[in-house]
């Protein structure tokens, strides 16, 4: 046995049963163990950074990680900026890095570079292997790592020659990786929290992965204390929908936020970090509570939310969870508008969907409009590095089994549509909505908001995308996609309805008007 195989069996020991790769010669022995180890699903991305966002959208929905296997520094590099996302998003990832035998680097071939560097960037976890014989135990504490809490992108270089080379002592039981429980809440802040809560005036902001279950924890404390219950603008996932409680959620944009969150006079967090801008403006603040409101950082990540909400909800003695009812809107037809795509997804919606959303510009009335639809799972850019949408709807769709619903905008994309190819090949049911307004709107947006004007075509060239005209339906095509093409809000309605009904990947390019904003 090698290394390679005992990494694998490690793996699969601990419940790592998917690799994203994209692989090059040094992960040739990995790649070979795939044949000796048929339950591990090797899953091929043309791109690494397809393979490390499916990564995070599959941690999103199974709640454990996915491996991806990655060449080398340059791999590591391609696949950093949806790793990024994945670290914002505080989920379990496990890179397993290819590189050079443990004695080529002093030759400082071609592909050298400083994969620490680029790892330790990540703010995770990293360790370079030496041994075929600690491979095991490597593999089993970067998921300790990775598991957290609070949960994190682990890194492990995994050098050809320990990949190829004999295991001399193999364990007579692969080791596991560490659980740690997440930590308990402090008592001083709590106590501060509930005379916060008590006193009036407050909010409950929540964040993370949050489930039914926590929303109605959160929901019954607000109600109880005649506080608001506000929910972060991108959090890593969120249920949604019909029997579900639900929170106002806080505004991209910081001067509508800060409106938001201007008659605040405490804001009590749980499950992510205080509000900021997500950019800086000019004679902006970016701090988006007002001064003097008392922010009470009460269980970051890390710490134990359930224990929290739970102890929240016993100390205000509240009360059942009352929901508030509705239906979603009925199909839209005419024109199609960022109004009408929110409208005509609202109405089509099936039982137990996955969102995976970059719609951007084009999806600011979707929240509003899915508020009453069927119960389902929402993944947002928790990092804000693009190229996150369809990567994302290949994990999440192999870790939850049911369809995917990809809302991307059409200069995002580009950045990652070689993931079309590898929900073609997997036969994924995935369900892409490309929306086509022909431009960057949102940079269109903010170089209005940071006073950046401009008096000829030379910096509009930079923002516009129909010059040559994209043709993303041709494109999903090519990669082996079925696709169409719709402009106005019945086709829409129609191909999602058709979409839903037929197994395997749909794309469907919504053109919408060039002026939104």
């Amino acid at each position: 046995m090698n290394g390679a195989r005992a990494m694998l069996e490690t793996l699969l020991a601990n419940d790592v049963t998917v690799c994203f790769a994209n692989p090059g010669t040094s992960e040739m022995h990995f790649v070979a163990g795939l044949d000796q180890v048929p339950t591990m699903r090797g899953v091929l991305c043309l791109f690494e950074g397809v393979a490390t966002g499916a990564a995070d959208g599959y941690a999103r929905v199974a709640r454990r990680p996915a491996a991806t296997l990655l060449h080398l520094g340059p791999g590591l590099g391609n696949g950093w900026a949806n790793l990024h996302n994945a670290r914002r998003a505080r989920v379990p990832v496990l890179n397993v890095v290819g590189d050079h035998a443990t004695y080529h680097g002093i030759f400082d071939a071609p592909l050298q570079s400083d994969i620490a560097a680029l790892a330790s960037a990540l703010e995770g976890w990293y360790r370079r292997s030496t041994s075929s014989d600690d491979l095991a135990r490597d593999v089993a504490d970067a998921l300790s790592a990775a598991y957290g809490p609070p949960s994190r992108v682990a890194t492990l270089v995994l050098p050809a020659d320990v990949s190829w080379s004999d295991v001399n002592h193999a364990p007579a039981s692969w080791p596991l990786a560490r659980r740690s429980a997440s930590q308990p809440f402090d008592d001083q802040i709590f106590d501060h929290a509930t005379r916060a809560l008590r006193a009036g005036g407050s909010a409950l902001f929540v964040g993370g992965q949050l489930d039914r279950d926590q929303l109605a924890l959160a929901r019954r404390i607000a109600d109880a204390t005649s506080s608001r219950l506000i929910v972060e603008t991108f959090p890593t996932s969120l249920t949604r929908g019909a029997g579900v409680a639900n929170a106002e959620r806080l505004i991209y944009l910081s001067e509508f936020a800060q409106a938001q969150l201007r008659d605040l006079a405490s804001l009590v967090v749980l499950g992510t970090t205080r509000p900021v801008g997500f950019f800086a403006y000019p004679n902006v603040a970016s701090e988006l509570v007002p001064s003097d409101c008392d922010v009470i950082d009460l269980a970051p990540p890390g710490v134990d939310l359930n224990a929290t909400l739970e102890a929240l909800v016993a100390v205000t003695h509240a009360g059942a969870v009352h929901l508030d009812e509705g239906v979603p809107p009925k199909a839209p037809s005419g024109a199609l508008t960022p109004e009408s795509f929110a409208a005509a997804v609202a109405a089509t919606m099936p039982d137990d969907l996955i969102i995976a959303d970059e719609s951007n510009t084009s999806g600011l009335h979707l929240y509003g409009a899915t508020r009453h639809c069927p119960p389902h799972e929402l993944l947002t850019l928790t990092g804000g590095a693009i190229g996150f949408g369809l990567p994302v709807a290949v994990g999440a769709a192999i870790a939850g089994e049911r369809r995917v619903l990809a809302l991307e905008s059409d200069g995002s994309l580009l950045y990652t549509a070689q993931a079309l190819w590898t929900m073609a090949r997997e036969q994924l049911d995935v369900t892409v909505v490309a929306l086509a307004n022909r431009g960057y709107a949102i940079l269109n947006l903010e170089r209005r908001r940071v006073g950046a004007t401009a008096d000829g075509s030379a910096s509009q060239r930079l923002l516009d995308l129909d010059d040559p005209t994209l043709d993303l339906a041709g494109l999903a095509r090519s990669l082996g996609v079925t696709a169409y093409t719709v402009s106005t809000a019945d086709e829409l309605v129609t191909a999602l309805q058709r979409s839903y009904a037929t197994p395997g990947p749909t794309l469907i390019e919504a053109v919408l008007p060039t002026s939104q904003f």
